[in-house]
């Protein structure tokens, strides 16, 4: 079970719970900073093999446009969607190609897909659609054909808010450009929303990936403040691992982002793979809400003292003894190892401190002295995984990204591929179509009995 520590000082009393999240301002400019095409060319040293593809409005209106409509598979014939005879004229309108409109972007992505040697991830300036992995007939983000990607695409709730929503609960970075923006928010939304450079990101597939090896670091005020793991799976693997890797973050991060990133205050991804020598950037997210903060809380983070308050370790009256309790009461003596140990969010997660609070040998007072002298100018960042003992670790809360899924049936006809799909869509149409008739032959019948 999670450790607490307990301090026995009388603590003084807790301050008013906010209303809200204390954040700073989240303006359009730090938005579009994140953006993938913003950060990539200046750190693009440091990230996994990715082409960039512009993408014109006729294909965004392609990715607002409602239902799945697919360009004809290189080896599928056009009239495959449907052999109904009965309905010539709505299939002929299906089978348009909606690739025709931006023939130059499908050929990009072809190309782009062959020379990252056939297996690519995509990805929108902000977002990737993880939630509409469901729909995939691989079940995963990796996609082989143009019309893989499209099903993605289409299919991601994700995706959606990168067009549509990006700039929600942002303000202006200028009062000039609030006063030009004053007299008509909805169509100044929608004149923002098209100046944007939107880019299809297409990832090369990182063979072999772990996504354990994943994490989620937090900087704020140029400060790394924290560190937790994406996946929210337990890895007893890696606990031991976490000096090192927090090493390596933490070098990784004053060397190339520290002082480059235009922003103070942002989140990125890194992942760090066998043998633990070399840290990859994967992705720069806003210091905002809308960034999931996985196993620590934004009020949490917001609160925490970070490398710009000083040494973290609380201080503590002379004489007075830390002791470190497990939940049925008994004093854990691992603690001592591994520094200080305190619960996570809720009482769940690990949050490990490698702080020395307590030592096996204490010394003579005139060591401990010196000891606290070098320790107050080290800030190590607090780095959080999801305990043994979790609930999240054996996938007892509600599957992740479960609000975009849909019904076993859709999934089922998906893990076939176009060929499933069409034939689920047939399969509807006819159902739909039966109960419209039965609906109608019973409203005729209770006419005829009146």
């Amino acid at each position: 079970m999670p450790i607490a520590n307990a301090d026995l000082v009388e603590r003084p009393a807790s301050p008013e719970i906010p209303t809200e999240l204390p954040f700073p301002p989240v303006t359009k400019s730090h938005i579009l900073n994140c953006s993938y095409h913003s950060w990539y060319p200046k750190y693009r040293s440091l990230t996994p093999k990715a082409r960039l593809i512009s993408l014109s409005q006729p294909f965004l209106s392609y990715l607002r446009a409602d239902g799945i409509r697919l360009p004809p598979g290189d080896h599928a014939p056009t009239d495959s969607w449907d052999n109904d005879p009965s309905d010539g004229e709505e299939d002929t309108e299906e089978n348009i190609d909606p690739s025709r409109e931006w023939q130059d972007i499908h050929q990009k992505i072809k190309d782009t897909i062959a020379e990252l040697k056939g297996s690519v991830m995509p990805k929108l300036n902000w977002s990737a659609p993880k939630d509409a992995t469901w729909i995939a007939a691989t079940n995963s983000m990796e996609c082989n054909t143009a019309n893989d990607i499209y099903l993605l695409l289409k299919s991601s709730d994700f995706v959606t808010h990168d067009l549509e929503q990006v700039f929600d609960d942002c303000e202006d970075d200028s009062e000039s450009e609030s006063e030009n923006q004053s007299g008509s928010e909805e169509g100044s939304e929608d004149n923002t929303l098209s100046k944007i450079p939107y880019h299809l990101i297409l990832r090369k597939t990182v063979p072999n990936f772990n996504p354990a090896l994943e994490f989620r670091c937090f900087v704020r005020s140029r400060h790394l403040l924290c560190i937790c793991q994406r996946d929210l799976n337990h890895f007893s693997f890696l606990p031991p691992l976490i000096p090192k890797l927090c090493s390596l973050i933490q070098e990784f991060f004053e060397k190339n982002l520290q002082k480059s990133f235009p922003d103070e205050s942002f989140a990125f991804d890194v992942y760090i793979p066998e043998p633990y020598k070399r840290v990859w950037l994967i992705d720069v997210n806003p210091w905002a809400p809308r960034t999931d903060p996985l196993l620590f809380s934004w009020l949490e983070i917001l609160n925490m003292r970070g490398a710009e308050h000083g040494n973290v370790v609380p201080e503590v009256e002379e004489g007075v003894v830390r002791l470190y309790l497990n939940d049925d009461g008994s004093l854990d003596h691992g603690a001592r190892e591994h520094g200080a140990i305190s619960s996570g969010q809720n009482g769940h997660n690990r949050s490990i401190h490698w702080d020395g609070l307590l030592d096996e040998d204490p010394g003579s007072e005139d060591e401990h002295e010196e000891d606290e002298e070098e320790d107050d100018d080290i800030f190590t960042p607090e780095f959080r995984l999801v305990n043994r003992d979790d609930p999240e670790a054996y996938s007892f809360n509600t599957p992740q990204y479960s609000a975009h899924k849909l019904p076993k049936d859709v999934v089922d006809a998906s893990a076939d591929g176009e060929v499933g799909l069409r034939e689920f869509m047939a399969t509807w149409r006819e159902i739909v179509a039966r109960r419209e008739r039965e609906e109608k032959e019973e409203d005729d019948g209770d006419g005829a009995e009146d």
